[in-house]
């Protein structure tokens, strides 16, 4: 990450001395999110369609993350898409999928590159048809080397979804519980979810009860890996233990949904898509390769923070905001600060989507009155919304619609 973007991620994360326990924690947290953190994102698409009910005139402004939201969401056919990210890894996988939707020959190429990400000809495809056409930057990120010393366009030859912040974490979290005699793999053996119920119950909620297991989801450097920073570890543990709200949530993931139809799952525990045209993400499937490949010049990705970005633009430009999780990390300065900005931006009829650690919106007596007044909560919607989110990770998903929307 470039020193400009990671003052940013420190201005964002940053609210404690540096010497005291919360700001050592804070400090360590945004030196782990300097590279790769999420080779595919942790929000449900789906979901997100459903609710922002993109039209054919809507300007959608996201956070990129892992990319996969801002492609899947090409298949409602916004009429443009800004894409916004601090994280310099994130802007070039971003990127990357978007010129590889370009450039790449068919959806075969493209499904071997993203789907299945572990095969020598996704380089030997990099090299022949993307890289001539990558801006410099973006090259220069995917051609330099990690930390081990590779290429870090080597990692869609050995699996870029076992890579990243994320894809570490999910690994070192199938290594401890094999150490407790439990294969998380055991999970995708279900064929229905009655089996799914009784693989976990049986196998994995165990395992949160062990007494090591407790005292390690306790420490908030044990879910850095998640890209949950120090203030969002408290909002998601509240009054209970870390240990029995992540039991919670993860069988969510494990029971809630089919697996043949959860891709988050399947990430999960498979660490990795399933093979074919298995649950997968929207503009990975088939059915959606020529859309999203037709649309991909109207995303434009943009280095910037989303406040910032917001305040370049003009006002009444903007129809649908993506917050992903950010403002949990976000003091009331930078909340009141980014809503001045939506409200200004908002055209009649915007919609405003985000999720939280906790269940409930984070926006009442953090935001002014003054600002959140002219916005109304769907709260019935939110709440089925949160219920059909098949990542499971988070505890609230929250849906605000500018007044005067009778839509």
């Amino acid at each position: 990450m470039t020193s400009s973007a990671h003052q940013r991620v420190t201005k964002a994360a940053h609210r404690h001395r540096h010497l005291s326990r919360q700001g050592l924690l804070e400090r360590a947290f945004t030196f782990a999110f300097r590279g790769l953190v999420y080779a595919q994102i942790w929000e449900d698409p789906i979901v997100d369609m459903e609710a922002l009910e993109i039209m054919p005139d809507s300007h959608v402004v996201t956070i990129a993350s892992g990319g996969c939201n801002v492609l899947s969401y090409l298949t409602a056919n916004p009429a443009k898409i800004t894409a916004v990210d601090l994280n310099t890894a994130h802007i070039a996988l971003n990127r990357l999928k978007l010129t590889a939707a370009r450039t790449l020959p068919d959806h075969a190429s493209f499904h071997r590159f993203f789907a299945q990400a572990d095969s020598r000809d996704n380089v030997t495809a990099y090299r022949q048809f993307v890289a001539p056409h990558l801006d410099e930057a973006t090259r220069r990120y995917w051609e330099g080397r990690d930390i081990m010393g590779r290429r870090r366009i080597g990692g869609f030859a050995r699996g870029i979804y076992k890579h990243g912040l994320l894809g570490r974490f999910i690994g070192a979290a199938h290594l401890l519980a094999r150490l407790h005699g439990v294969d998380p793999r055991r999970m995708l053996d279900a064929q229905s979810r009655d089996e799914q119920r009784a693989i976990f119950e049986a196998e994995l909620a165990p395992v949160f009860d062990r007494a090591f297991i407790r005292w390690l989801t306790n420490q908030p450097a044990s879910l850095f890996g998640l890209g949950i920073p120090p203030a969002q570890f408290e909002a998601l543990a509240g009054e209970e233990r870390m240990n029995g709200v992540l039991k919670a949530r993860l069988e969510k993931l494990a029971c809630d949904f089919d697996l043949k139809d959860n891709y988050f799952a399947v990430q999960a525990f498979g660490r990795g898509y399933a093979g074919g045209e298995g649950a997968l993400p929207p503009y990975l499937q088939a059915a959606n390769h020529g859309s999203m490949v037709e649309r991909v010049d109207r995303v434009d990705v943009r280095h910037v923070n989303f406040t910032d970005f917001l305040a370049s633009q003009p006002a009444a430009s903007v129809d649908r905001y993506v917050l992903l999780d950010a403002q949990d990390w976000m003091n009331n300065d930078q909340l009141n600060a980014l809503w001045a900005q939506i409200a200004r931006t908002a055209r009649p009829g915007a919609r405003v989507l985000f999720r939280t650690a906790g269940e409930a919106s984070i926006l009442p007596g953090r935001v002014s009155e003054a600002i959140l007044s002219h916005w109304s909560y769907r709260t019935q919607s939110s709440q089925g919304y949160t219920a059909r989110d098949r990542s499971a990770i988070y505890g609230g998903v929250h849906l605000y619609c500018l007044k005067g929307d009778d839509t």
